[in-house]
């Protein structure tokens, strides 16, 4: 059986992963069957050129001291990936403010997914690198779920190109046996796609997986909570999604779906593009 490598990239600057977040991705790696390949960026800071900076601050010293701190916490990073034993690998780049993403794109092209613990307010911009850059699947893990087998995936379904990329890649992570449910939410014009469910649920069904289909009302609700709540409800272990969005040079101008599941993910959940 072909080994799957996941990619976690992990950053020091502004700030760094919690021990809590890196326990986290080894559990579920581990459990997942996945090996592990893990990136811990030191940041290096560029001495700004101001007239008056010196004066009114010691901009060299905040320079020498946010990056002893990166390093510092680069060093406790490592330090836990490398006691985890022989299916993680652990790699050290030193960066300056910024490249941090388009490295990590380019080594995630190079596994089968990346992953990335959900931290509030962190991370934000490494995910948008990866949903919209890597061309590999993202599984977001929320630090405080318990790390289980894909035994339920559920789907969220409106028929488009990034949708049918999603429920391919969460295929790849569910256990042999497992159950798929296909989620539609209904009062939203961009997921009201609940006969083609249905044609989902047929398809997979030839394939010998068992699935359903579940409509989802939103009932005021914004999609990703509705989502994640069917999800939820139904008993998925996994929820898969595509996102949508697009860039202009750096910028990225996100569907609001997306949006939300990026900064209010509950559950684990798998991002496609």
């Amino acid at each position: 059986m072909m080994t799957r490598i996941a990619y976690v990239p992990l950053a020091t600057y502004p700030e760094a992963a919690g021990d809590a977040a890196v326990t986290a991705v080894l559990r579920w790696t581990a459990t997942l069957g996945l090996r592990l390949d893990a990136t811990v960026f030191e940041v290096e800071i560029p001495q700004p050129v101001t007239p008056f900076g010196s004066v009114l601050l010691d901009i060299p010293d905040l320079v020498r001291r946010a990056e002893e701190k990166s390093r510092a916490d680069a060093d406790r990073i490592a330090g836990l990936l490398l006691a985890a034993g022989a299916d993680v690998g652990c790699s050290r780049r030193r960066v300056v403010v910024g490249a941090a993403e388009d490295v990590a794109v380019a080594e995630a092209r190079l596994r089968d997914l990346a992953v990335l613990p959900v931290v509030p307010g962190a991370m934000h911009d490494m995910a948008l690198a990866l949903v919209f850059g890597a061309g590999r699947p993202v599984l977001l893990l929320p630090v405080e779920a318990a790390p289980q087998a894909v035994r339920h995936l559920a789907v969220a379904w409106d028929g488009s190109r990034v949708a049918a990329r999603a429920l391919r890649d969460g295929l790849d992570l569910l256990e042999p046996g497992g159950k798929v449910s296909v989620l539609t939410v209904t009062g939203e014009k961009s997921l009201a796609a609940t006969a083609a469910a249905e044609d989902v649920v047929r398809m997979l069904g030839r394939k010998g997986l068992r699935a359903e289909a579940v409509i989802a009302q939103a009932q005021g609700r914004a999609v990703s909570a509705a989502l994640q709540d069917s999800a939820r409800i139904a008993g998925a272990d996994l929820l898969a999604m595509g996102g949508f969005g697009h860039s202009r040079l750096r910028d990225f101008v996100l569907g609001g779906v997306t949006k939300d599941m990026l900064s209010e993910a509950a559950m684990p959940l798998l991002l496609s593009h």
